[in-house]
Parts: C-alpha cells; sequence; structure tokens
C-alpha cells in the first residue's frame, strides 16, 4: 500500500444523522449535541485515534415526505431538531493540535461575500484545520423555509455552485497579498490598502465588487470537500474538491466511482495526488466477531422503521407509506422508485428489495454499508476496500456515539497500525498539510483557486472606487 489510510468521523449536530432509532441505546451521548463538551471530548478521543478530521454534515431543512409530515422526524429526532454546525469548531481546535474540521454549508442558501469570511475566521481560529464540504441542499422544505416557491432544479444548484466557488477563490487567494498587513505601530500602518484588492466581481449570480473582509488565514482557501453521486456531482468534484466523499455498496462500485472521477479530475488538469478519496462506511466492532455480532444484533433490537422510511423519504423524495411493506418495488411503476431499487440493489443484488427490507437491513447504516466484526476481519475489510475500490479513507458514520468511534480506536486502529497502514502520526500544521501530504498549507497550482493569485493587483484598496466588474489575469471580461 503506497499511502497511509485517511481516517474521518461522520457526525452531526442533531440526535439521528445515519442511524434510526439507536438513540433509545443507554450509551448513545448523541442527544448530548448541544453541549459543547460533548464536541470537544470527541475532538480528543478521535485525535487520540489518529483521525484526519471530524466530518461534520448539515440541512438546514427536515425529512416531511413520509406521510406527508415532519411528524416522524420528529419521533425520531432524524435530523432534527439540528443546530449549526460551525459553533463548535473552535472550542475543539482549542482542545487538539491536528485533528481537521469539515463543515458543510449549502452553497444555495449563502452569499459567497459572507460565508467566505466565516471560512477565513475558522481557518485562523483553528490555525489551518477547517474544511469546508460543499454541498447545493436536496430538501425541499429547506427551499420553501428559505422563501422559494420550491428547490432549485439539480444542475441549475451546480451552475450556481461553480460561480459561488469562483467568488469566494478570488476573495480567499487574490484580494489580499500575503504582506498586506503590515502591523507598523512606528508608522501606524496596520494593512497597507495598496496590496489589498477588490475582486470586481460580476456574474450571473453574484455580484462582488470588493475587497475580502478577512486578511489571509493559514490555508487561504479551505480545505475543499465535496460528495456528488451523479454525473453533474462527480464533475464538480474533479474540479474543485480535495476530499471527495462517495458511497458505493462495495469496493467493486467504488473503484468504477473512483476512476471516472480521477478520469474527470484529469480533464481538469488536476493529478490524483491533489485529492483523496473516502467512502461512507458504519463499523461494529469489538474484541472478537462474536462480541461485535452481539452488538449489532442489541442495535438492532432499537431500530426504528418509521425512522428508517421518514430518512429514506427526504433522501428520494418518495413517500413510502403509500406502498404494501411486502410488495417488491421492481413491481412499482415509479421512476422515483426505480431510482431507489438501483441504489439498494447496488448493496444487495439477489435481493427483491421491499419497503420491510428497507426498515430491517438499512436502519443501522442509512445509505452505507455496515461492516460486523472484530479487529482482524474489519482490517482485512478496510484494506480490500483499499486495495479493490482505490479510495483512499474513509467516513466513518456511527450506530451510537461516541461508542462507535470509541470502538473504532480501540479495536482497529491498533490493528490498521500493527499493518502499517496509518503511518507515523500527523504530516504537518494544517489539515492540507496532513489530508494531502503537502509541503505547503495553500492549494496545489493546479487548483482553480490558484488562478487568482496576484489576479487582482492592478486594482487596490488605494483607488478609492470600487470597480463593478475587470479584466482578469488572463485578460478576459468577467
Amino acid at each position: 500500500m503506497s499511502r497511509r489510510i485517511i481516517l474521518n468521523a461522520f457526525d452531526m449536530t442533531c440526535v439521528s444523522h445515519q442511524a434510526a432509532g439507536t438513540w433509545r441505546h443507554p450509551n448513545n451521548q448523541a442527544w448530548r449535541y448541544k453541549d459543547i463538551d460533548y464536541w470537544t471530548e470527541l475532538a480528543q478521543l478521535l485525535e487520540r485515534g489518529g483521525f484526519d478530521s471530524l466530518f461534520i454534515a448539515d440541512v438546514v431543512g427536515v425529512y416531511d415526505v413520509y406521510r406527508g409530515s415532519v411528524a416522524g422526524a420528529l419521533f425520531d429526532a432524524d435530523q432534527v431538531p439540528v443546530n449549526d454546525p460551525f459553533m463548535q469548531i473552535s472550542a475543539m481546535a482549542a482542545v487538539t493540535k491536528h485533528l481537521g474540521f469539515g463543515v458543510t454549508a449549502a452553497v444555495t442558501y449563502e452569499q459567497p461575500y459572507l460565508l467566505a469570511r466565516k471560512f477565513s475566521t475558522l481557518d485562523h481560529l483553528t490555525k489551518g484545520r477547517v474544511a469546508w464540504n460543499v454541498v447545493t441542499s436536496y430538501l425541499n422544505s429547506a427551499a420553501v423555509n428559505l422563501g422559494h416557491q420550491q428547490q432549485v432544479s439539480h444542475d441549475e444548484r451546480y451552475n450556481l455552485a461553480d460561480e459561488f466557488l469562483d467568488v469566494t477563490y478570488k476573495l480567499w487567494e487574490g484580494s489580499w497579498d500575503d504582506d498586506a498587513v503590515q502591523r507598523d505601530r512606528g508608522r501606524g500602518v496596520f494593512t497597507d490598502p495598496a496590496k489589498v484588492h477588490p475582486i470586481g466581481h460580476q456574474g450571473t449570480y453574484y455580484q462582488v465588487p470588493g475587497i475580502h473582509l478577512s486578511e489571509p488565514s493559514p490555508q487561504r482557501t479551505p480545505v475543499i470537500f465535496q460528495a456528488g453521486a451523479s454525473s453533474r456531482g462527480r464533475a464538480f468534484a474533479a474540479k474543485h474538491a480535495e476530499g471527495i466523499f462517495i458511497a458505493p455498496a462495495t469496493p467493486e462500485q467504488a473503484r468504477g466511482v473512483v476512476d471516472d472521477i480521477v478520469a474527470k479530475a484529469a480533464e481538469q488538469g488536476r493529478a490524483r495526488d491533489d485529492f483523496r478519496i473516502f467512502t461512507l462506511l458504519t463499523v461494529i466492532t469489538g474484541a472478537s466477531d462474536e462480541a461485535a455480532q452481539r452488538k449489532y444484533d442489541e442495535y438492532l433490537t432499537l431500530a426504528n422503521g418509521e425512522g428508517m422510511l421518514t430518512f429514506y423519504g427526504g433522501w428520494t423524495g418518495i413517500d413510502f407509506s403509500s406502498f404494501d411493506p411486502d410488495e417488491p418495488l421492481e413491481a412499482i411503476d415509479n421512476d422515483s422508485i426505480r431510482s431507489v431499487l438501483e441504489l439498494l440493489s447496488t448493496a444487495d443484488p439477489e435481493r427483491r428489495w421491499t419497503v420491510r427490507d428497507i426498515v430491517e437491513r438499512r436502519s443501522i447504516g442509512g445509505l452505507g454499508p455496515v461492516l460486523v466484526g472484530g479487529p482482524l476481519k474489519v482490517a482485512d475489510e478496510l484494506e480490500r476496500w483499499i486495495e479493490v475500490g482505490g479510495i483512499d479513507g474513509f467516513n466513518f458514520a456511527y450506530a451510537i456515539t461516541p461508542g462507535s468511534f470509541a470502538d473504532l480506536i480501540d479495536f482497529v486502529v491498533p490493528e490498521l497500525k500493527q499493518r502499517g497502514l496509518l503511518g507515523n502520526g500527523y504530516r504537518g500544521d494544517t489539515l492540507r498539510e496532513n489530508l494531502l501530504d503537502s509541503d505547503s498549507p495553500k492549494v496545489s497550482a493546479r487548483h482553480p483557486a490558484a488562478r487568482y493569485r496576484g489576479a487582482f493587483s492592478e486594482h487596490s484598496a488605494l483607488d478609492g472606487t470600487q470597480p463593478s466588474a475587470f479584466a482578469d489575469h488572463n485578460g478576459e471580461q468577467e
């Protein structure tokens, strides 16, 4: 194996993230999501285990498709109540030195000018350990509560996202020179205005003529995470992402996804070393295979079928309450059902999937595979994902928290270390250095953000006016 395995913990500022019903387990502390001590303790646990980052998911809507109501989500705490994922990051950074933090923000409902400041702030406060998980949102309930008539169409959301990132790149990379901040007490100059540049962006969706509000942070541009399953989503990830999150059912399927992303990235002039690909996996482990199986069986006794159908309703837009629980899904004449069946059949192509199967077989892992076993079995399977699937690491979801993460660290991480699969600690001070084995905290010269370094030097804050648009460094009008 040429590279160490990337380990990310997958969590959310809510109670039930991927598993339905297991919040009832006496050892599950997910209800403490609103307690800062939960997050600082989790961060310290993950750093002790050598994890690269804590990947925090988010939604700004609710799962209200099942039975046409949010009631099911509320009963099972299925991603509601949910808090803002930004707020706990600084506290976690204060009690760790190396762990990175991937924070989800949906471009559909943000403004690039303000979001750029949020990430610069976090990058300063974490000393360069923050990533932005770029999403375009998928819940119609979010759209209508944020003033839209309905959700923006899929491809249009990605068109918007492309421009959104372009604006933030200009702000992060091109607005402030490295030496703009002088802090010269004798001359009374904190920042040299000649070294701060308005970006003059005028596009289809955004007009941002002015300067970035924040001075350059350690990474400038945060590490870009992205998860896109569609062809358009993969193309977006291949262009922008440095950490790409996929969710195939098997290592063999992962290989096809990875090869496609690598090919698309090459078309953008990017190399394989410019990004890492990690897959969703839930691991239930213990001291032995038998102990792990007992633990899994116990979790299943708590699984909430209504909760899982609530999740699947949100993920697919289909209200499964209207179907016979034992009717094979392929017998239902519905384009959406066919897409769901494709998703499920890839996990188990020999099974004729029914609604009851979703309840019984997906209530722990959600959208991803579940691996049950002791240290040797789990480590063998993780190696197989790496070797066969061509991935770089994992986004580990939990059945209970922090118990599922603690079990990984106590039982599986020592075995991975013994096999030489985790390297020797953290490489550098920033997330980008650690994640990409990079010598620099800044984006690669092949990343689209890099084109804005020095791009706006002809204009500065000394000019007195902010142009609505001006030529970029390639001489092309924005």
